[in-house]
């Protein structure tokens, strides 16, 4: 067994590059990865560069602030406005909305607080029992299940959640319809695949065709996980393959799963750049109506601009475009001043390049 030292060995990272030479000598692979760590992880080592050019590496949608649509941003805006207090994670602050971001909110006096989890939010709600929280709760599959542990433990009477989180996997069979998009396997999230387990990946194959194999966040990772995928394509087979089996299991944290599906019902809800997505979305159950705000503050279903003029997060988002294809990257959008939102958090695949491409 490799000990973690190991992961990042430039002499393993080279024979295992020297194998992907050669499984894949005399074809051309296009592979998609659907998280913002592993392209941290892509970027930040230089493994495009030091992969053979007939490799490709494409990043889809796996920054869950990138993806939360500007109708959510506004109704967070809104609720700001109106008074309330809304808490999220720092990297939502400057989302875009249709015309406003949270950060702008705040700078015009609006309460805007940052936290780091929900139950933190819930000590800043029980700590001023005279003003009304709310909580944005932006995140993917991983983000779920700590917020369904504090809904199901009971929240305060003054705190309520404005949910925008989204589910990976249906996002990925949504990708696969695209006709303008070819790619010839998925490198999975290994966070996500914690709780999921590689079992929620099986109609991937089984339905499509596509090889997919789930990825620790290492260098050596990523490379063992692209040797693993081209050896599938070269044998004409697609299943789904562990290569993070030192975190994932193939049935995943159930206990985890049971909670979110206690708390949740699946919904179809819009991802920024790609559009509406059947069954992505977790919306409360009846039983805990009482802490959506939507519906405690009635707050209207209006589709919000999530493609600013001259931006091309969308096509980023999709994998259609790399950050530099963009004409505004490191012009009018750069991690200090982003325009759009895959410049905004640092796990989106605009903010990864600006922070660690060798491009000046």
């Amino acid at each position: 067994m490799l000990a973690f030292k190991d992961f990042r060995s430039r002499k393993l990272a080279k024979r295992c590059i020297e194998a992907i030479e050669k499984l894949s000598a005399g074809e051309s692979y296009t592979f998609m990865h659907v998280c913002g760590t592993h392209e941290q992880t892509i970027t930040r080592h230089g493994l495009r560069s030091l992969l053979p050019e007939n490799i490709r590496l494409i990043a889809g949608p796996g920054c869950p602030v990138c993806v939360t649509p500007a109708s959510d941003v506004d109704a967070a805006v809104a609720l700001a406005g109106d008074g309330k207090v809304v808490l999220t994670y720092g990297d939502a602050l400057r989302v875009p909305g249709s015309e406003l971001s949270l950060a702008q909110v705040k700078a015009r006096g609006g309460d805007v607080r940052v936290v780091y989890s929900i139950r933190e939010a819930i000590k800043l709600a029980k700590a001023e029992p005279e003003k009304e929280f709310v909580f944005f709760s932006i995140g993917l599959d991983t983000t779920a299940p700590s917020i369904a542990a504090e809904v199901a433990r009971g929240l305060p009477a003054n705190l309520s959640i404005l949910n925008a989180l989204r589910l990976t996997v249906p996002v990925m069979e949504l990708l696969l319809g695209m006709g303008d998009l070819h790619f010839e396997g998925y490198l999975a999230p290994g966070h996500v695949s914690a709780i999921i387990g590689a079992r929620a990946y099986e109609v991937i194959p089984r339905a499509y065709g596509m090889p997919v194999v789930i990825s620790g966040f290492e260098p050596l990772d990523v490379l063992l996980s692209i040797a693993m995928l081209i050896k599938q394509v070269k044998e004409g087979e697609a299943r789904v393959e562990n290569e993070y089996t030192r975190a994932v299991s193939y049935e995943g944290n159930v206990i985890a799963q049971e909670l979110v599906s206690r708390v949740f019902e699946v919904s179809t809800v819009h991802w920024r750049g790609i559009g509406r997505v059947p069954f992505s979305g977790l919306k409360l159950r009846e039983e805990y109506a009482e802490w959506d705000a939507r519906l405690k503050y009635d707050l209207r279903e209006d589709r919000g601009i999530d493609i600013r003029p001259g931006c091309s997060c969308h096509l980023v988002i999709t994998g259609k475009l790399s950050p530099q294809e963009c004409r505004m990257f490191r012009s009018a959008c750069t991690p200090a001043k982003p325009y759009g939102p895959c410049m905004v958090s640092q796990e989106g695949t605009c903010n990864v390049a600006y922070r660690y491409s060798q491009e000046v």
